[in-house]
């Protein structure tokens, strides 16, 4: 348990998963040029190298979000999103220590994400730094640009 949410790891199969997740992918259609949309999908997101979680506050979801196994010293955030009536509450903030959590057990030096730079990531950006993380050059297919933002965290 985090604070008031319980987060554990989830086989991405519930309702109320997958309506979360769906309202990510539209909202990064709506917000995103269409080639910086990187958002996976749930089918991805149920690949092996990926760990997807959730946090709970009794039976409602909070919110959730995933690590991507790159190799042996090496993981990415994926999908951290909060539903929208525990934005601000510290549920996004459950996930991402949940997810830190889990890639210093994997033994993991270093994580990456990617994500935008306009004002609707702001408050993503926000918990990302308060938690270590800053800007990087791109890594993988990622590219910096006047809209994408990687940032890393060294552990």
């Amino acid at each position: 348990m985090t604070g008031s949410y319980v987060v554990r790891p989830d086989d991405l199969t519930g309702d109320a998963v997958v309506a979360l997740l769906q309202l990510h992918l539209d909202e990064m259609h709506r917000w995103s040029p269409a080639d910086k949309v990187h958002a996976m999908p749930v089918a991805r997101l149920r690949q092996p190298d990926v760990t997807f979680f959730a946090a709970w506050d009794g039976e409602a979801l909070a919110a959730v979000g995933a690590l991507k196994h790159l190799d042996d010293e090496r993981g990415e955030l994926k999908s951290m999103r909060a539903d929208p009536a525990y934005r601000g509450k510290g549920a996004g903030e459950a996930i991402l220590t949940a997810l830190l959590d889990e890639a210093r057990r994997r033994g993991y030096r270093w994580l990456g994400l990617e994500t935008g730079r306009p004002e609707p990531f702001q408050p993503a950006h926000h918990l990302y730094r308060k938690h270590g993380f800053a800007e990087c050059p791109p890594f993988g297919d990622y590219v910096s640009d006047d809209f994408s933002l990687c940032m890393e965290k060294l552990l």
